[in-house]
């Protein structure tokens, strides 16, 4: 695996009189993780401030976020048709920048779908890809749950029978301000985010766009994510349980968060990567051995052997695609697939097509984007994240919302291995037994019920769910929305 790459170059963007960064293209949303994850092996980890608490009283000097006016924005955020979608799109399609912080220049970028059926009824979900410093356009939208993929000509997309849209409103969001088309005219945005403003950006987003699209204002509202999202989701629901209680802002109806594949903590992440790799025959006894006796995953303190013994394990494991195990890697030069593409069938290349995709003069007008050069991954300057977001998830478990860990079995950079050693760590009795699922009268995973928590794995998917097993992956997310467990 290489090593990350940065590069920040500020431009003057004469179209809109604005500054924004282009910032230089990285591997893709789960190398940005592992690069993130290898960064915190140093003498001084990052730590965020402490989050406050939720049962605190209502701070009476609270003043509300930034609400510009909102009057007519829903109406020309309108897509009247992206270039080269297919025909019998049945959906309204929205995009455009919701601006956090005027002074500064700070605008996050959206793209919302709403359902071809029942939109006036069904919740509405926020989706957020992790990274840090990853699109959820370039991947949640385009490659994973939106209701269209890219063909391998990058000019063209064809339909995703199983987006999310299909029983849901969802909103993608560019976050923080330098990820994707979002933006800041005050570099110092860009190079000293991390996961406080992300949530406060975040939470400013939605009120914005809620009073842009007062419709869903009282929708059932759930924030869902992955990888590095894993932060992110249960910080925002957080924030927006904390900022419900203030009587002068905007009352937020949070039912619920769910998160896939998500590193929350550490030390259990780490764990259960090297627990993975030997018991799916990727390292020897021998390595196994080396880490569990010399690798403390209980308070994080690694000496030299317990790394030593973890960059063998990365040796041995050879050169695989770690975010999938059985998949292969991206081959430009292999034969063409069918035309359109199938969604049964994640091309290991689509990163490329998306990138192709959204870099298309008529596709950035369509989007009413700033005239910049897209890319799936950006340099963000990450100045707090807290090593454990499991604290922040037990008070989230303590505030009743709904909140479901989801895990693709063959992902081998957050495993399933590192989830369960997680969540084992709350001590949660059981409520439902662990059991089978079933999708289309196969098995679609195993699920098991905690008091205030659901874990389910999702069987045959990759670090990035929905790309790999999409109807599963709807079958799953129908159910967490429905609040019920899936089929048995």
């Amino acid at each position: 695996m290489t090593a990350r790459r940065f590069t920040c170059l500020l431009l003057v963007l004469l179209s809109c009189q604005k500054f924004a960064f282009l910032i230089a293209h990285t591997t893709n949303q789960a190398d940005k993780l592992y690069d993130f994850i290898k960064s915190r092996k140093s003498k001084n980890p990052l730590h965020a401030e402490p989050w406050a608490e939720l049962d605190q009283a209502v701070d009476k000097d609270y003043s509300p976020v930034y609400v510009g006016d909102q009057y007519g924005l829903m109406e020309a955020d309108k897509i009247d048709a992206l270039p080269g979608q297919p025909e019998g799109v049945n959906f309204n399609q929205y995009s455009g920048y919701v601006t956090i912080d005027p002074e500064a220049g700070r605008a996050l970028f959206y793209y919302f779908v709403e359902s071809p059926e029942n939109s006036s009824t069904n919740p509405l979900v926020l989706w957020l890809n992790g990274g840090p410093g990853c699109s959820s356009l370039g991947y949640g939208a385009m490659e994973e749950l939106g209701p269209f993929r890219v063909n391998r000509d990058g000019k063209t997309l064809f339909r995703n029978d199983y987006a999310w849209n299909n029983v849901a409103n969802v909103i993608f969001l560019e976050s923080p301000a330098g990820v994707g088309f979002s933006y800041s005219n005050t570099s110092s945005d860009i190079s000293n985010t991390g996961d406080k403003s992300t949530a406060e950006d975040s939470y400013t987003f939605l009120v914005n766009w809620l009073e842009r699209f007062p419709q869903y204002k009282n929708r059932d509202f759930y924030v869902t994510g992955e990888s590095y999202a894993g932060h992110y989701v249960p910080q925002l629901a957080y924030t927006i349980l904390l900022k419900n209680k203030n009587t002068n802002q905007m009352v937020i109806n949070l039912k619920g968060i769910a998160i896939g594949n998500a590193w929350i903590d550490d030390n259990t992440g780490n764990k259960g990567i090297y627990e993975y790799y030997w018991t799916h025959a990727l390292n020897s006894d021998e390595t196994n051995s080396g880490i569990n006796k010399y690798c403390d995953f209980l308070t994080g303190n690694f000496s030299s052997a317990c790394y030593d013994y973890q960059n063998q394990g990365d040796v041995e494991r050879g050169e695989i695609y770690i975010y999938n195990i059985y998949a292969p890697f991206c081959n430009p030069s292999a034969p063409e697939p069918p035309s359109p593409g199938s969604i049964q069938d994640f091309d290991p290349c689509s990163s490329n097509y998306v990138d192709s995709y959204l870099n298309l003069p008529e596709v950035q007008k369509a989007l009413r984007t700033i005239n910049t050069t897209w890319s799936s991954c950006s340099f963000v300057g990450w100045t707090d994240s807290p090593s454990t977001i499991l604290p922040t998830i037990k008070q989230l478990i303590d505030s009743g919302i709904r909140l479901w860990v989801y895990s693709g079995d063959v992902d081998g950079r957050v495993p399933i291995t590192s989830s369960r050693h997680s969540i084992n760590t709350f001590k949660l009795p059981v409520e439902t037994a662990w059991r089978p699922w079933y999708s289309s009268n196969e098995v679609g995973g195993y699920v098991v019920g905690y008091k205030g928590l659901v874990l389910i794995t999702v069987r045959g998917a990759g670090h990035t769910v929905p790309s790999y097993q999409p109807e599963r992956a709807l079958t799953m997310i129908s159910s967490f929305l429905n609040g019920t467990l899936p089929p048995s």
